[in-house]
């Protein structure tokens, strides 16, 4: 079990090296959108960053942000959305939603989105139309969760919300942190690069005042005068932490983020009496898409059973195959569709074998006799009128597989090399303060991106776009109440 650190006490503090209105701890796309807001609401800031610089894990980032309700791009592209529509989908779609939370976001959306262009973040008013995991272009709008997938497209009209950052190639989170960071610095705020907070400091009333941090072996004491605002990140490369709350995790996959990505954030709320939730949250992924016509096929497990619709967002559907018999599903395909899976990083591009008939495929993934054939004769049956009555994929990826040769991937779990973040952290309200374990608001102490859990909770709800989203997003909210506190 990892270790909470010592909380410290005011009055044991002889001396205090900084002191200020509020302090943030972390510098990624949550604690800058945190400064920056707080040091323009009139507070004085300072930011407390172990790595030498700013950027965190956001920088590293295919740089999509969810946002919605009719954003200008959105409108560019001729798509109607409204935060109404926003909130059904993701209160449909949301594993143990917070109802505030959520709505505070989509509410807030279109405003955040013009935000985020004033600091200078690009966004162009393109659209792409088809269906990737990230795209190393500069177009901007994509569809990047399961708004289309039954039953949320019958609950709200589907709209293409993740917004990526015009940049070519994998990385265009670090130009939207470029921008943040280039503001954070005119702004005038106070840093401490190269720093580790250790510890957490309250008062005799139980307020978080302030914090202990480590700098060149030396251990430093700052007192914020309004509040301390964490936005440390997740802790996908914590394996104590890993083991404890979801042990698979340390198989195969691998984690995405910096090595800082170890929950140093939550275990500070959790030495001040902080609560948690969300723990085993995970989006994890190994997309058999692109070429999105592979998503023609279907997916089965060790029963020759169909368990997703396999338009689904690949995180929900990643989430679907771990909790399968074994971890184990194949994606089945005829020579019709048949082509390699184009992101090999997942070893998705291993061909289990080829096969004239339905019968030897069967017989050659050790299936249930009789199980493959049954579930591909249905499943035609259906297709050939369009339809899907069992799991109801989207219309436009219904085809018969009827044309042999067949030939089946392995997408197990436990055969391919699964990426991951962690998606639980501290308990939060809609204006980002901590919840303690007995329900009450922890004073003088906020939290915002990946160390807190927001709005997606469970790969299956997650969308691309929902790190960078919120996390700017509540972010601000931080900044702001913490300036004002």
């Amino acid at each position: 079990m990892a270790q909470i650190p010592e909380i410290i006490h005011s009055k044991d503090i002889s001396r205090w090296t900084d002191e200020t209105d509020v302090i943030v701890v972390g510098m990624g796309i949550a604690g800058a959108c945190a400064a920056l807001e707080a040091r323009r609401a009139g507070a004085e800031v300072l930011v407390i960053e172990r790595a030498s610089g700013g950027g965190g894990a956001s920088a590293l980032s295919s740089g999509i942000f969810y946002l919605g309700g009719g954003t200008a791009v959105q409108q560019a592209a001729g798509y109607e959305d409204t935060p109404g529509a926003m909130y059904d989908f993701l209160m449909a779609n949301g594993v143990a939603p917070d109802a505030e939370i959520i709505r505070a976001f989509c509410d807030g959306c279109v405003e955040h989105f013009d935000w985020l262009e004033a600091q200078g973040v690009p966004f162009e008013r393109s659209y792409f139309p088809g269906k990737a995991v990230f795209l190393t272009t500069t177009t901007c709008l994509m569809s990047t969760g399961n708004e289309k997938v039954w039953p949320y497209r019958d609950v709200a009209k589907p709209a293409p919300r993740g917004h990526k950052v015009a940049r070519e190639g994998e990385n265009a989170g670090s130009l939207a942190m470029g921008a943040l960071l280039a503001r954070c610095e005119e702004a005038g705020l106070q840093t401490r690069y190269d720093s580790q907070v250790t510890a957490l400091v309250i008062d005799d009333t139980g307020r978080v005042t302030g914090v202990r941090y480590r700098r060149s072996g030396e251990e430093h004491h700052a007192r914020a005068r309004k509040g301390v605002i964490l936005a440390t990140g997740g802790y996908n490369m914590n394996r104590e932490m890993l083991a404890e709350h979801m042990p698979h995790m340390l198989g195969n996959a691998e984690p995405l983020g910096m090595p800082y990505n170890d929950g140093a954030g939550i275990l500070l709320g959790q030495s001040a009496g902080a609560d948690t939730q969300s723990m085993s949250g995970v989006i994890a992924t190994a997309s058999f898409y692109p070429p999105s016509q592979l998503i023609k096929g279907i997916l089965v497990n060790t029963r020759g059973e169909r368990f997703v619709a396999e338009d689904s967002y690949h995180g929900r559907t990643a989430s679907f195959i771990i909790e399968q018999p074994g971890h184990k599903a194949y994606l089945i395909l005829d020579s019709e569709i048949f082509a390699y899976p184009e992101l090999t990083d997942f070893s998705h591009h291993t061909l289990v074998d080829g096969w004239e008939t339905v019968e030897e495929m069967e017989a050659g993934l050790q299936l249930p006799p009789g199980a493959l054939q049954r579930t591909l004769a249905e499943y035609n049956r259906h297709a050939e009128k369009g339809e899907d009555p069992l799991l109801h994929k989207h219309p436009e990826w219904l085809k018969p597989l009827t044309a042999g040769p067949y030939a089946a991937f392995d997408v197990s779990f436990n055969k391919s090399v699964y990426l991951y973040i962690t998606l639980g952290g501290l308990k939060t309200n809609a204006r980002t303060e901590v919840v303690g374990i007995d329900g009450a608001l922890i004073p003088g102490l906020y939290a915002a991106g990946a160390c807190a859990s927001s709005v997606s909770r469970d790969g299956r709800d997650y969308a691309s776009g929902l790190s960078l989203g919120p996390g700017s997003f509540f972010g601000r909210v931080a900044g702001r109440l913490a300036a004002t506190a």
